[in-house]
């Protein structure tokens, strides 16, 4: 059978393909290796305890609730307040005056370096600024500009003035935040605490802009899979077809197919590939393509690809905890970046590279024991959002960590896998049992974990990566400037586009559907043209 578009991927990029597809009537068909679509815009139930596996909060960015309201779905969301703590001092970023709040715990914390933290904040502001007229609209990418003449004068146009002033401002932050921020204090601990919850190299335009994120902070009232769920109704019901336990092994260039994992085929005019994209130049067959000036586009982003690493990935652990609700409301909201101890993180990662090769367990076990009491700790509370995703008078957690791939892949290859984690899993209790949560051991009901290993397994993303590539490349192989976004869709291969975390950087759950309604749009000026033929 012929599909006008396939798209490879059930993740939030493949899903917009998908749904906007089908909303301007083409047949369709989405393959997804998983036996259920949401990539990592996922939860699941434990002993009626709703659990995230991916994003624990959603940030509309203009983009999110845009894209719901062009394909008229309906989620109801429930706001996300973020909480920072720090030692036994916390925060709430409720409005743009919870930096005074920010301010004042730090210098609490750092009294010494009073000065240095108004420095700080004062950056903090630059580029919170920028971020708010990069991202103070509704994408005009989900508005009919033709119809909506309103929006395209008095909004888009005074938008896109804004936008090109301040764009050329916002390089001085391209900086890898640790280092921006060196120049602005000599003190460790303060340069740790701001920066050691993103990911290595993250640019300080993106670092510096989160306390203003932090405000747009929304969370799904019944969980992320919710936004998963409502895009696969909307394609089933727009006539698209979903298969999952569908793993894409072969592309034949020439006859436009592609063969699964049990030797179906399937036919297709377009192809959006909204998966790793490693895996895509794996499945070309390479035989099947004459022309050599193709055959050579792929051959050099296949050398473009080689060797590259992705983004960090996470260490997460599930609790399930005999203590209500009201409990960790005195503690924080449902949202939680807590950090146990000011010292911070530095010195105990530089000896990363070498405790990733080590093959001695104490070396590596100590190595971890140490980075989990000073690394920051994303705690996520669903329950706290909506007190029906735990039983009553209990609560499910998921504390996360920043994890390395190499160092848990090393693990594993010595055999101490399991070992790992259940050490691990105790370690980050009793960090928590003697900061933060004074009962939480005594109260465990269910303990599990996951590492970097279980995200690749489970979505096929490069080393469990989860913002896409890492920022620590030599040449990151994407596009990274937003004018130029409406590019990342395309690819040297004839008649396939690309959409989804590995197309941008740093990506992100709204990038992901924005680059999945960019390869759409493209499918469909396409296809149209095919028609016309």
């Amino acid at each position: 059978m012929r599909y006008d578009a396939i798209i490879v991927g059930g993740g939030i990029a493949g899903l917009t393909s998908a749904a906007f597809l089908t909303k301007n009537g083409y047949k369709i068909l989405l393959c997804e290796k998983e036996d259920k679509v949401g990539g990592l815009a996922n939860s699941f139930y434990y002993d009626g305890f709703l659990f995230d596996t991916g994003a624990r909060g959603i940030i509309d960015s203009g983009i999110v609730k845009p894209m719901l309201k062009q394909l008229d779905i309906d989620i109801e969301f429930v706001k996300s307040i973020v909480t920072i703590g720090i030692e036994k001092e916390a925060i709430r970023v409720e409005t743009i005056d919870s930096l005074n709040d920010y301010r004042e715990m730090l210098v609490n914390l750092y009294p010494d370096s009073e000065n240095d933290i108004d420095v700080i904040l004062h950056e903090i502001k630059i580029v919170m600024d920028h971020m708010d007229v990069l991202y103070g609209i509704e994408n005009p990418l989900f508005k009919d500009l033709k119809k909506d003449k309103d929006y395209l004068f008095k909004t888009l146009f005074p938008w896109l003035f804004k936008f090109l002033t301040k764009s050329g401002k916002i390089k001085k932050f391209n900086l890898p935040v640790y280092d921006y921020l060196s120049q602005l204090t000599d003190n460790q601990s303060l340069i740790d605490i701001i920066s050691q919850h993103f990911f290595q190299k993250t640019p300080a335009s993106f670092a510096l802009s989160y306390f203003s994120l932090y405000l747009d902070y929304e969370y799904p009232l019944k969980g992320t899979l919710d936004l998963a769920e409502k895009l696969k109704e909307y394609i089933i019901k727009t006539e698209g077809v979903i298969k999952t336990s569908t793993e894409i092994k072969k592309i034949d260039l020439f006859n436009k197919t592609l063969l699964d994992q049990n030797d179906q085929y399937y036919e297709y005019n377009q192809l959006i590939w909204a998966a790793d994209t490693n895996q895509l130049y794996k499945s070309i067959d390479m035989e099947t393509i004459g022309d050599s000036k193709i055959k050579k586009g792929i051959e050099k982003q296949k050398e473009l690809l080689k060797g590259k690493k992705a983004g960090d990935s996470i260490y997460s652990l599930y609790l399930a905890v005999d203590l209500g609700n009201q409990y960790f409301k005195k503690k924080s909201s449902g949202h939680f970046f807590y950090t146990p101890d000011k010292k911070g993180q530095s010195t105990i990662f530089e000896k990363l590279e070498t405790v990733s090769k080590a093959t001695e367990k104490k070396e590596i076990f100590d190595w971890m024991s140490e980075y989990l009491d000073y690394t920051t700790y994303e705690i996520a509370i669903p329950a706290l959002r909506n007190e029906k995703l735990a039983p009553k008078g209990k609560t499910g957690l998921m504390v996360s960590v920043l994890m390395d791939y190499d160092f848990i892949s090393n693990i594993k290859s010595l055999g101490l896998y399991e070992e790992f984690k259940y050490f691990a899993e105790d370690k980050m209790i009793s960090v928590l049992d003697d900061s933060i949560y004074g009962e939480i051991r005594q109260k465990v009901i269910h303990q599990f974990s996951s590492t970097p290993l279980t995200i690749e397994r489970l979505s096929g993303n490069l080393e469990g990566g989860i913002t896409g590539w890492a920022f620590t490349n030599d040449d990151i192989p994407t596009i990274t400037k937003m004018t130029k976004i409406k590019k990342t869709c395309n690819t040297p291969i004839p008649d396939i586009l690309q959409a989804g975390q590995w197309t941008f950087s740093p990506s992100g759950l709204p990038i992901s559907i924005l680059t999945g309604k960019i390869a759409a749009d493209k499918a469909v000026k396409t296809l149209k043209k095919g028609r016309r033929k």
